[in-house]
């Protein structure tokens, strides 16, 4: 769901030059170069740039950009799903787990390498193989290193087929494939620069070996990235030639560097700063409903959280509607279940509001009159610190004294997947537009010991079991009747909101502030990462 809102005309009194590259002019009321994009954003939470490990917010926009994948969605009609990419057609056997992918020809990779079935053969297997954060996008599907020779295989130089270990919905496997891990990588590139039989991972987090609209010209870690248009795209011309993404924390370092005309798009505004350059006619802003919802959740391996009334009584100690009324006002809206609107088997039941004489009595029955002391941890971003104080305040009526601790996106995140943590404030974003990627996060946890691992569910993460729930969404993707899908995800996510320790509190509405004359930038829907390659000025 796209809106698009007007604005007036306004001059600052004032304004800093803030140049961002020797091309870019700093003068007030300059330009960008017509044929290269400049977006204020933030991407500290970039670890590698390697496909078949990248699992942030960042890196699945660079991936969107720089590979193609067999599977793809088209930027101009989201809601039409998958349909073809590399592979131009494919066929299911009857029994529903063989797929026969016929690759497109004519295709190549940035070095000048033919795309062809052995390159998505190896790229798959790799993705398998590595066993990184997001593998169990395709490992769910039987894939394993032992049997990947077998189940994952190039037919011939125009033929790949991958066989599941069980019937799926044929849409649950095909939207899977649209996901950031499938890319498919330039497998002569990639084997040349393996060290160790590491599949060149060493190499790929820092470099790139795509066959899509853009390829990778530099990455300053925290700073910057800057991805270079390849000529004769397959998909459609580039008409940016340049895209410079650069790291700005600060929404008003962003918006100054718009009105300035440093940096064509600043992706993450605060409300206050949206509303300051609403009158300027130079400028406009573009409101998307995306996928991404914020939530905190509570470590189950904590005394106190794992109790069934502590937890409840947590979720009655947020300031849902005063947070979406002020701080996050346009950029949130309340969304208390774990699947994002838009989503089939969406629930928009909102059960929880603040009330904090419930919150006290459920405290008291669970043997915490008095409260207790509690770490948040959670990223340096505007909005969650801001959420966090207000969490911070409304659980401190309560008796909870919380203190907060900060972080990069990398370390936050590393204490996260560690289970190293008492309460997370953060954000989830889909992997791919099907029901399956958040109730198998969220709900499902076939194993909860430590040593599982299970870094990419959510679910493991806070020592959630699940145990109900793990067996009601491993029948739900299963279940071929859509209808009767969708209500097992209602089913499960009203289960979810009352018993599971997390309180989903909002999601995203993106708004993304640009120069008036940008057009054709899409941040992908509730369902997909940004494309790039059709923005024009």
């Amino acid at each position: 769901m796209q809106f698009k809102r007007s604005l007036l005309s306004l001059a600052l009194a004032a304004s800093v030059a803030m140049p961002i590259s020797g091309a870019i002019i700093s003068e007030a009321g300059a330009a960008t170069p017509p044929n290269m994009l400049i977006i204020a954003g933030r991407i500290d939470d970039l670890i590698s740039l390697d496909p078949q490990e990248m699992f942030e917010f960042s890196g699945t926009d660079m991936a969107n950009n720089i590979y193609d994948k067999l599977v793809m969605l088209d930027p101009a009609d989201l809601s039409k799903g998958y349909g073809p990419g590399l592979a131009e057609s494919w066929e299911i056997s009857e029994d529903g787990k063989t797929f026969t992918f016929k690759m497109r020809e004519g295709i190549k990779f940035h070095s000048g390498n033919a795309v062809t079935a052995k390159d998505a053969e190896f790229s798959i297997r790799r993705a398998v193989a590595l066993k990184k954060t997001p593998s169990f996008i395709l490992t769910q599907f039987g894939f394993t290193p032992e049997n990947m020779n077998d189940t994952i295989k190039a037919v011939d130089a125009n033929t790949f087929q991958i066989t599941t270990d069980k019937k799926y919905a044929p849409s649950f496997v095909l939207n899977c494939f649209t996901a950031a891990i499938a890319s498919i990588v330039d497998s002569e590139l990639v084997k040349s620069n393996e060290v160790d039989g590491d599949w060149g991972n060493g190499w790929l987090k820092t470099n790139s070996a795509g066959s899509g609209a853009f390829k990778l010209q530099n990455w300053k870690p925290n700073e910057s990235y800057s991805l270079t248009a390849v000529p004769g795209y397959w998909r459609g011309e580039v008409a940016m030639k340049r895209v410079i993404v650069r790291h700005v924390m600060e929404s008003a370092s962003q918006r100054l560097m718009l009105e300035k005309g440093d940096v064509d798009i600043a992706r993450h505004l605060s409300p206050e700063d949206i509303a300051s350059i609403s009158t300027n006619e130079d400028l406009k802003v573009e409101d998307t409903l995306r996928g991404r919802l914020m939530y905190i959740s509570f470590n189950q391996k904590d005394k106190a959280l794992s109790h069934p009334k502590v937890a409840e009584a947590l979720k009655y100690l947020v300031d849902y509607k005063g947070m979406t009324g002020s701080f996050l006002k346009g950029q949130y809206t309340i969304q208390q279940a774990f699947l994002p609107q838009t989503y089939m088997g969406e629930l928009k039941d909102t059960p929880y509001s603040l009330n904090v004489e419930k919150a006290k009595a459920l405290l008291a029955e669970a043997g915490y009159a008095d409260g207790f002391d509690v770490e948040f941890i959670v990223r340096n971003a505007t909005e969650r610190l801001e959420i966090a104080q207000s969490l911070q305040n409304t659980f401190g009526q309560a008796g909870i004294n919380a203190k907060i601790s900060t972080g990069t996106g990398k370390q936050i995140l590393g204490r996260y997947r560690a289970r190293d943590f008492q309460i997370y404030v953060g954000a989830w974003g889909p992997d791919y537009p099907d029901p399956h990627t958040n109730a198998d996060t969220f709900a499902n946890n076939p194993d909860n010991r430590d040593e599982a691992k299970l870094t990419g569910k959510l679910a493991w993460r806070n020592a959630y079991p699940a145990k109900d729930l793990t067996v009601l969404t491993d029948l739900a993707v299963q279940e071929s009747d859509r209808e009767k899908r969708a209500r097992m995800y209602v089913e499960a996510q009203k289960v979810f909101q009352k018993e599971a320790p997390f309180s989903v509190m909002f999601q995203k509405i993106e708004q993304n502030s640009m120069r008036a004359n940008v057009t054709g930038f899409n941040p992908g829907g509730a369902i997909t990462s940004v494309f790039y390659w059709p923005v024009k000025k």
